[in-house]
């Protein structure tokens, strides 16, 4: 079966891949909406963040055997609230329910979950659009200028313009 999905824990090996990948996703994404960018939206340092955070799970989806997309999620068995820190799908793949297939999966892995919750910026309409309307979660919180998104000691959301840098939506999906 040449076009068969599977979701499966990140190999040291594909790191590289992972990382350039998702890193081409996230850049196509921010510069359809605001033009050319020299400095990688997305930094290999808050990749290594999100991936040597505690709890963290890094995910390679595959369709037909080649890197279709990935995840990082942040798990805490304790509070069963869990964190989708980065999902991408391969650029040029979209559209096809490859994001789709890996919330599913993420899902499945984790039945035990209470709560999700993941952030994205506002200029992403396609992500809001997947969050909401495809995965179920709701928009709880916006940030902006004026209700600032809460960040760690020398944390930034990667090396956005500050006119996309400040706006930001925090989503919640609350489990059955």
């Amino acid at each position: 079966m040449p076009d068969a999905f599977m979701l499966t824990p990140l190999e040291n090996t594909e790191l590289p891949e992972f990382k350039r990948e998702m890193q081409r996703a996230f850049q196509l994404g921010y510069e359809a909406e605001f033009g050319p960018c020299a400095e990688p939206i997305l930094p290999e340092e808050d990749i290594d963040r999100s991936l040597n955070a505690e709890g963290a799970v890094a995910y390679a989806a595959r369709v037909g055997g080649v890197m279709a997309g990935g995840a990082v999620v942040k798990i805490d068995r304790k509070t069963r609230h869990n964190e989708l820190e980065l999902l991408f799908v391969r650029a040029g793949t979209q559209s096809r329910g490859i994001g789709r297939r890996i919330w599913n999966s993420l899902e499945r892995l984790y039945p035990d979950t209470a709560e999700w919750e993941t952030f994205t910026p506002y200029f992403e309409k396609r992500n809001i659009h997947f969050y909401v309307n495809c995965c179920g979660f709701r928009i709880v919180e916006f940030f902006n200028p004026r209700h600032k998104l809460p960040l760690a000691e020398g944390e930034a959301p990667g090396n956005m313009a500050p006119e996309a840098a400040d706006y930001f939506f925090r989503f919640v999906k609350t489990e059955k």
